[in-house]
């Protein structure tokens, strides 16, 4: 692990200023710190009748509301939208299917509005099915965690990161991994979380698996081993729901998806604690296909980077816009999964 230490303090910039991030990257190293499209997914926006019944991906139409008639952007016209191809984008599931029909809504609006042509978005249920969807060429581009991209890459999907949104509140492009607990349990350091019941994400999510993986290794903790329970719940708003309900003593998530549910579950800083934080990481990748026309590519980068600010992004956090990104910004998460032993390629 030590040559990982290395190979990231070497690097010089992460985003607008990569060596702060890539620095508080290396940090958690030297101080441990802090799931085909199958036949339930449904599509945000409207499918025309046209398209074959036996296409893979199974779309119902959105509804201006909750119940009512489409939604149809007026702002463009029919025949406008008609000459260009669909834009597919699938993003993972972070709420429940309206609370996250309500984020995308107006990201949808704008994209449509700004590429005068239909955008297609495909909620998928985990982070295996993206990545299935992106190794089969299924979506043009997709909003998805720092290793589902790369696990995407790893097993040939022709990807490369796009954008990624910037913290309102923070102002850079990353956020932080934690691990919380209720206020009145004995759990006060990682430590203490043996022979307790533990949720994580999934395997294939940054702040919800790997970080705290990660610190927890430092600290020669192996979750398997050393916990009573563990158990893998597909996003962050169920690793938080399975702590609420008191399935497990723990749950791993990030910082912004816990105010959220805070928020929106008005859970309080007194019912609530963290016990661990992560250094900053680099921010969800919106990673488009390599097989775009070039013309679209630019496109795409200069209508994200022009997303009205206060906007929010997929996690329902307030984005002051995005900023452009490469592969490169990505290394030290994939260098972070070479050291920890969990990049496994599937024979071909």
């Amino acid at each position: 692990m030590e040559k990982a230490v290395q190979w990231l303090i070497s690097r010089k910039r992460l985003f607008s200023s990569q060596l702060v991030v890539v620095t508080a990257i290396a940090y958690i190293f030297s101080i441990g710190c802090h799931n085909n499209i199958s036949s339930n997914n449904q599509s945000l926006v409207n499918k025309t009748s046209s398209q074959k019944a036996t296409d893979d991906i199974r779309v119902v139409r959105r509804t201006r509301e909750r119940q009512g008639t489409v939604y149809d952007n007026t702002s463009l016209s029919s025949a406008n939208k008609n000459d260009l191809p669909k834009l597919k984008i699938g993003v993972l599931s972070t709420q429940n299917f309206t609370e996250q029909q309500q984020i995308i809504k107006p990201l949808n609006d704008y994209l449509e509005t700004s590429l005068e042509r239909q955008v297609d978005f495909f909620i998928a249920k985990d982070h295996e099915e993206i990545i299935e969807w992106l190794t089969q060429d299924k979506l043009d581009l997709a909003y998805l965690g720092s290793v589902a991209y790369l696990e995407a890459v790893d097993r040939g999907a022709e990807i490369q990161p796009l954008v990624t949104s910037i913290d309102k509140h923070t102002g850079q492009p990353w956020y932080r991994a934690c691990i919380i607990v209720k206020a009145d349990s004995s759990i006060k350091t990682l430590k203490d979380l043996k022979g307790k019941r533990v949720a994580f994400v999934d395997k294939s999510s940054t702040s919800g698996y790997l970080m705290p993986l990660a610190a927890l290794s430092k600290q020669s903790i192996d979750p398997q081993k050393d916990f009573r329970t563990v158990i893998y719940v597909g996003n962050h708003s169920k690793s938080i729901a399975a702590l609420e309900n008191g399935s497990v003593d723990a749950a791993a998530t990030n910082v912004s998806s816990y105010i959220t549910f805070k928020n929106s579950r008005k859970l309080t800083l007194q019912n609530y604690r963290l016990i661990w934080e992560s250094a900053p990481i680099p921010n969800f990748p919106i990673v488009i296909s390599q097989k775009l026309a070039p013309e679209l590519i630019q496109q795409l980068k200069q209508v994200f980077i022009s997303t009205p600010e206060g906007m929010k992004d997929i996690l329902g956090a307030e984005s002051a816009g995005y900023t452009l990104v490469s592969p490169d910004h990505y290394a030290p998460i994939q260098q972070l999964r070479q050291e920890l032993n969990l990049i496994s390629i599937p024979k071909k």
